[in-house]
């Protein structure tokens, strides 16, 4: 299960209260690994039960306060042992390529509607990663293997969007002519 290892990850690189997790990964781990509100205070409570992160202590009284956490040596132990692990890849569920298997089926009625709202969202994913890479990651700047990694990540979910967009406009291309 990755969303620990995700969660483990976010908190090394900075402690954080879970609703700045939240945010966290809506600005970067959400482009490749999405968590709900609750799932991440979920996996925070097991995490913190395993011995891998703890809260900060308060100078406050924490009633209705928010805790921050820590990643313990056992935490980071474990992430360490997870980067190392082997892992096969998984294969895709998109329910577009479902649908457009099951349109075979049945038809094609309000298909190509879906597959332009697709290709929108893809142009707009991909126009956000390469500002996020212009912005980040200069070519004139020395990166650092932190940033190289980061970069690597990036430069994956650039690569993803240019294929998800090149693939629909051929959809679309091959939907329109009828081929």
């Amino acid at each position: 299960m990755s969303l620990p290892h995700a969660i483990l990850t976010a908190l090394l690189e900075k402690p954080s209260s879970g609703i700045e997790l939240t945010r966290r990964f809506d600005r970067s781990i959400g482009y490749f690994w999405s968590a709900t509100h609750q799932q991440i205070y979920r996996e925070l409570g097991k995490l913190e039960q395993a011995g891998h992160i703890r809260a900060l202590p308060s100078a406050q009284p924490t009633r209705g306060q928010k805790k921050e956490y820590e990643v313990l040596p056992a935490g980071r132990q474990e992430l360490t042992a997870w980067v190392a692990r082997s892992e096969d890849p998984r294969p895709a569920r998109d329910p577009l390529l479902l649908r457009l298997r099951a349109a075979g089926v049945v038809g094609s009625a309000g298909l190509e509607a879906e597959l332009e709202r697709h290709l929108a969202l893809h142009r707009r994913q991909l126009a956000e990663y390469l500002a996020i890479e212009e912005r980040d990651f200069p070519r004139d700047r020395p990166a650092t293997e932190q940033d190289r990694l980061r970069h690597v990540v990036l430069r994956g979910g650039i690569e993803l969007e240019t294929f998800w967009t090149k693939w629909l406009m051929e959809a679309l291309e091959g939907f329109r002519s009828g081929a």
